[in-house]
């Protein structure tokens, strides 16, 4: 799932930018609005802006213009200014939760998770990628008849892929997603995953991108 967090802040937009990868969202920041107005013609599924920003355009203005283009889109405002009238001018325009500064990265989370469960209900469902039928939810997949049984590693590899597709992922983001920021081991455990997930799946489309990582397609 695609968020777009637009926040001037660079320390705080890339702390979070991280915490919202390591969750498999594919996320696009920016620092002023100007910027952020190309992804108005892409696909997202929540936008997240900070009321002042860099530039003319403001986080008001922004939601404006989402607005105008998409309606039912997703968003939430964050704001230094605990003030109750950014809270309320943000409802009217219409976003969908407001979050004051500073707040923990873990209760960012926490409100997008529930964003996307209200908007989004079938987001972490059912996913079709022929011929396997991967179950979210219950972390099952089916070929047919035939249970493939994943260990919990595999199954997150698997699913880092599956909200990453067509998009080149490093062989170290893989392993922080995976085994975490403690891992200190050496990054072939990676490849050894990859190669038992691709015994258990073969007709999973994943190419290796040499000196870099791999691609699903």
């Amino acid at each position: 799932m695609t968020i777009v967090y637009v926040e001037d802040a660079y320390e705080l937009s890339e702390i979070i930018r991280k915490y919202l990868q390591r969750e498999g969202y594919l996320v696009n920041v920016y620092d002023n609005g100007e910027d952020a107005l190309e992804m108005l013609e892409e696909p997202v599924d929540l936008w997240i802006l900070d009321i002042m920003l860099k530039g003319e355009i403001t986080g008001y203005d922004l939601i404006k213009k989402i607005k105008e283009k998409n309606p039912k889109q997703a968003i939430m405002f964050t704001s230094a200014r605990d003030q109750d009238i950014d809270k309320i001018v943000g409802l009217e325009l219409g976003s969908d939760d407001y979050l004051a500064k500073p707040f923990s990265p873990k209760e960012l989370m926490l409100r997008v998770q529930a964003i996307l469960r209200r908007t989004h209900p079938n987001a972490e469902g059912v996913i079709e990628y022929a011929p396997y039928i991967i179950d979210t939810n219950k972390r099952q997949i089916h070929e047919g008849d035939v249970l493939i049984d994943l260990t919990n590693k595999e199954f997150e590899m698997l699913a880092y892929f599956l909200n990453h597709p067509n998009t080149p992922l490093e062989r170290d983001a893989i392993l922080k997603h995976v085994w975490g920021d403690n891992y200190y081991g050496s990054d072939r455990v990676v490849d050894d995953l990859l190669r038992r997930l691709r015994q258990k799946m073969p007709d999973l489309k994943i190419e290796t991108i040499y000196g870099f990582g791999y691609r699903m397609l």
